[in-house]
């Protein structure tokens, strides 16, 4: 092993030679992967550079995206859609091509494995999603599972032989488009025994329940199947997520390469108010109940409170806001309103949660209208990257000769619910403007390249500890 990791981060010194890393610092790399002075007994030697495959990367991006519901440059691809049962084949594939153990769960998490020379050993793990809400972009989760795809490729091209297994995992429905549950693969593998109960009974806009769904697609479940989906919390070793900021900092300062430290949780809340409805010109202004101006205001009491909170990373957020009966000319008699708070602190976003239900109760006694509902959906904790694996990140963005920054992550991502299982990292690579979830998503070759390659150099060390 010993010769061969001299001849590895050669190879790294190399690819990075133009940043003005040379074979000392790839010799002072392999000797803190391997604990004890290199030896300079020819073994190894100098080969050809530890290349990203940027072109053949790029083209499998386009090939996947164009199985698609929606026209190009556009991206629809659904829960057990017929498109998504084509992308999961397409991943398969490229997982067989590279000579991977595949197997996939109950509801159709896959697993790519490079088994490695000590298999017992808890494995080192990658992956993210290939689902993608409507209308959106190519790059969204997919840069995280045929990145990491490549960086296995990587590494089997410069002779690498993992000690713990490597694997890739493309999760099921990170997106909560169908069934309106997000990271619903991970977080079944995380050991969420209330989701299992809720996929007994959940259904979607046209009525079709979950397992109809999946036995669609060809994943035939009982609803007891489902708790075969969970892992045991000595599983993985570790697990890194390669994915595009879907935020504008890196690309406006210029910063090839974010490590992320932790991730905001989103708490949902559900809200409902009922008055009284009538004529637009007929009720009085004094006589009125008038339901959506109580969600009006209950919109921006959202935003006093979650400004009050002091820091910046308190966001929230109404995206949905509906009035009955919804005509120009009638007073609304109900509201419905979907809330998202999030934050890396628990505590402080759990305070706005209350401040804001506290609000809504005094807006309903003020404008006199009926608080029907006030439901928390869900309130996941946060989650922080564990401190072995940034420091492993670190260490390869250093030897690659790669500026990075330190940074939280505010979007959802199945990271979130692996690091109940096991310790977690996340890579973040620029996106053209911060763009997702939308058609001018966009990442270029050279910062996947750079994505990849932090990717590969840090599975390679977590996988020799």
């Amino acid at each position: 092993m010993l010769p061969f990791l001299l001849s590895l981060f050669l190879l790294v010194g190399a690819a990075a030679g133009v940043q003005g890393h040379d074979d000392a610092a790839a010799r002072r790399t392999m000797e803190e992967f391997a604990g004890f002075p290199a030896s300079d007994d020819g073994e190894g030697g100098r080969a050809s550079p530890l290349r990203v495959d940027s072109d053949s990367l790029q083209r499998q991006i386009d090939e996947l995206a164009s199985f698609s519901d929606s026209p190009a440059p556009s991206v629809t691809r659904v829960l057990y859609s017929d498109k998504d049962v084509q992308a999961r084949r397409y991943i398969k594939g490229i997982m067989k091509q590279l000579g991977l153990s595949v197997r996939e769960d109950a509801v159709g998490n896959i697993f790519g494995r490079w088994v490695g020379s000590e298999a017992e050993l808890g494995a080192v793990a990658t992956g993210s999603h290939v689902d993608a809400i409507p209308f959106s972009g190519k790059y969204d989760g997919v840069v995280g599972v045929l990145g990491a795809l490549e960086a296995i490729s990587v590494l089997q091209r410069s002779g690498f032989q993992p000690k713990r297994s490597l694997e890739v995992i493309m999760f099921t429905s990170e997106e909560p488009t169908r069934f309106g549950i997000s990271c619903l693969g991970s977080r079944l593998m995380a050991g969420s025994e209330e989701l299992v109960q809720s996929l007994k009974r959940t259904v979607d806009n046209h009525n079709v329940s979950f397992v109809d769904a999946a036995d669609s697609a060809g994943y035939k479940i009982h609803p007891e199947d489902l708790h075969n989906v969970f892992l045991n919390q000595d599983a993985y070793f570790a697990f890194i997520e390669l994915h595009i900021e879907q935020g504008p900092i890196l690309e406006k300062e210029g910063i090839p390469i974010g490590i992320v430290t932790a991730i905001a949780a989103p708490a949902s809340i559900k809200v409902e108010f009922e008055g009284n409805g009538g004529h637009a010109g007929a009720v009085l202004m004094p006589a009125r109940n008038d339901a959506g101006l109580a969600a009006a205001e209950l919109a921006l009491a959202v935003e006093k409170h979650v400004l009050e909170s002091g820091s910046i990373d308190t966001v929230g957020t109404v995206g949905i806001l509906q009035l009955h009966p919804g005509a120009i000319n009638s007073i609304p008699s109900k509201s419905h309103l979907e809330i998202d708070v999030r934050d890396i602190d628990e505590k402080r976003r759990n305070d706005v949660i209350e401040k804001v239900h506290k609000s809504a109760i005094d807006i309903s006694k003020t404008r006199r209208v009926d608080l029907l509902e006030f439901k928390i959906i869900n309130q996941d904790p946060p989650a922080l990257s564990d401190k072995s694996v940034i420091n492993a990140m670190e260490f390869a963005a250093k030897q690659l000769g790669l500026e990075y920054k330190l940074m939280i992550s505010r979007a959802y991502h199945d990271s979130l619910f692996m690091a109940r299982i096991s310790p977690m990292g996340m890579i973040f690579i620029p996106c053209y403007k911060g763009y997702s979830h939308k058609p001018e998503e966009y990442a270029s070759q050279e910062d996947m390249a750079n994505g990849v390659q932090m990717l590969a150099l840090t599975m390679a060390k977590l996988s020799l500890e």
